[in-house]
């Protein structure tokens, strides 16, 4: 009986160790991605701000912008090459409950 809570512990702390592991701050740059035709997401660390950059066919279609302080806010392209600041996503993207708890 021992033998199996020692093993049920152990399997219970493997991902701490794995996580523990890749504790690395490493960015993620959106060059290190070819462009696909589906959907990616590429995010960017700042210094103040994360950037989560929506990608389809390559091209980006939202920003959203997570502040450390203040509310979170999106960045859409405007036709001039700009971006145009939203409140809201205008993205439609599908959404699942794979598990709950």
């Amino acid at each position: 009986m021992r033998a199996v809570r020692g093993l049920f512990a152990l399997l219970l702390l493997l991902p701490l160790v794995a996580s523990a592991q890749d504790s690395g701050n490493n960015a993620v740059r959106a060059s290190d991605y070819p462009p696909a035709s589906e959907g990616r997401v590429v995010i960017r660390p700042g210094e103040d701000k994360t950037y989560y950059e929506y990608r389809v066919g390559g091209e980006i279609r939202e920003i959203r912008v997570e502040p450390d302080v203040g509310p979170v806010y999106y960045l859409v392209p405007a036709k001039d090459g700009e971006y145009i600041r939203q409140d809201g996503s205008q993205m439609v993207v599908p959404s699942w409950v794979i598990f709950e708890w």
